[in-house]
């Protein structure tokens, strides 16, 4: 007797089409995305071309004659090389002082009970409305009577204060967690510490993430700060260091693209490298109530 061969419906072999609501939504997404990309490539393009290329018009989206040499030439006009290690070094406390010192705040505000609990943290809340210009001089004064003006200090000092941005983020992803993990720790006689240290920092390794990349970000690409309190040129950073191309006469638009290339290079090689867990991280508001 023969085997019974099962029924398969020849649907199953059709592939699903896209609805028409799903290609306008594809279309869109793909206008958005060259509109978006479409500075980047100009940002390129310009530092492939010659002067006389850039001031000719009607302008060319794609370079005559590719100028590789436009890079050697824009790194060996200034000291980028220190430039890169001055900017790395502050990097790398931004990095630093935003990680540790808002997740330990953020472990707070999320799993310890204490008084007016609500109400500091409405406070601290309130802080993200209050502009960044308008502590701005204050800021500055005070640095200037503490002598700290032409040093890193005011630029790294601020870091390890906390942000009210990442504290908040990173006490949603807290609530998301289990409480049940911390009162386990609990009862092994673990202090709050400990269980932030061994339970609560290995599960948020995106959130973490996640911080560090803005933290990353916002102190590579920062202008404002170096401008106002270094005056060192042995100090100054790559945002810093791009003005030397800008002139009072005239701008040399070919080196000062392919700087700005070579200082958004790291930035996009970092988000790739840890997209996984930046994806991840950015979704902290997803908590349920501790």
């Amino acid at each position: 007797m023969g085997r019974v061969q099962p029924y398969i419906s020849p649907q199953i072999h059709h592939k699903k089409r896209l609805s028409p609501r799903q290609i306008i939504i594809f279309i869109i997404l793909a206008l958005g995305s060259i509109l978006f990309l479409l500075p980047l490539w100009w940002m390129i393009a310009t530092s492939l071309k010659s002067m006389q290329e850039i001031a000719q018009y009607p302008p060319t989206f794609i370079p005559q004659e590719f100028h590789l040499d436009n890079y050697i030439r824009t790194w060996a006009a200034a000291p980028f090389t220190q430039y890169t290690l001055n900017t790395l070094l502050l990097s790398f406390f931004a990095v630093t002082g935003n990680v540790i010192v808002n997740a330990f705040v953020a472990y707070g505000f999320a799993r310890i009970r204490f008084r007016g609990k609500k109400i500091w943290f409405s406070i601290l809340l309130a802080t993200m409305m209050i502009p960044g210009f308008v502590t701005l001089i204050p800021q500055y004064v005070m640095f200037s009577k503490l002598h700290l003006v032409g040093t890193y200090y005011p630029l790294i000092i601020p870091q390890f204060l906390g942000s009210a941005f990442y504290i908040f983020m990173l006490r949603q992803f807290y609530l998301s967690i289990p409480r049940e993990l911390s009162e386990a720790a609990k009862i092994d006689g673990a202090s709050h510490f400990y269980t932030w240290l061994r339970v609560i920092i290995p599960l948020s390794k995106p959130a973490l993430a996640t911080i560090a990349i803005l933290s990353f970000n916002g102190a590579w690409n920062d202008f404002l700060g170096p401008l106002l309190y270094v005056n060192d040129e042995s100090l100054y950073t790559l945002q810093i260091g791009l003005q030397s191309f800008r002139g009072s006469v005239q701008t040399q638009w070919n080196y000062l693209m392919a700087g700005s290339v070579l200082v958004l290079l790291p930035v996009i090689v970092l988000f790739f490298i840890f997209q996984r867990y930046f994806i991840e991280g950015m979704n902290l508001t997803a908590g349920t109530k501790g």
